[in-house]
């Protein structure tokens, strides 16, 4: 019952049709998979827009109240510029594994710039741009607590 050497790797190298239709049912379902996983993605991304910018459109009305304009409108420059940085962040996450990157730098430089102008124009206050900068943080513990305490039932 022993076989040749030849014989068996002739063997491993012949695939009948069922294994070729598995292969390829494999791959069609991890293209799926993918696809599945990008659509959720997207649409984590666009509720995490949504609700930065609803979160901004809240806070910076009781700022404007509570302290002045001139405030309110260094809090909304801040959270504007959390979008972009999400934005950036997001970008980069897409293309994660396609190449080496440092994920969330070009953001982080543009967090960078609005800090240094602020504390060199006097019309921009560093506390109040910072402080908006953090309302896309607001967005994500919103999004995680919604999450956990109102799953989604198609899950």
């Amino acid at each position: 019952m022993s076989q040749s050497p030849s014989a068996l790797s002739n063997q491993s190298l012949e695939t009948t049709p069922e294994q070729t239709e598995e292969t390829t049912r494999q791959s069609l379902t991890s293209d799926d998979e993918q696809g599945n996983s990008m659509t959720v993605y997207y649409e984590l991304q666009r509720k995490l827009y949504i609700y930065t910018l609803t979160l901004m459109g809240i806070l910076i009305i009781p700022v404007w109240c509570f302290f002045s304009l001139n405030i309110a409108l260094n809090y909304g420059l801040g959270a504007l510029t959390s979008v972009v940085y999400l934005r950036f962040l997001a970008k980069d996450v897409e293309r994660l594994g396609q190449y080496q990157q440092r994920l969330g730098a070009k953001g982080l430089g543009i967090f960078v710039v609005l800090i240094v102008a602020a504390s060199k124009l006097p019309q921009l206050h560093v506390l109040p741009v910072f402080l908006g900068f953090l309302t896309y943080k607001g967005a994500i513990i919103f999004y995680m607590l919604q999450a956990v305490f109102l799953p989604n039932k198609e899950s």
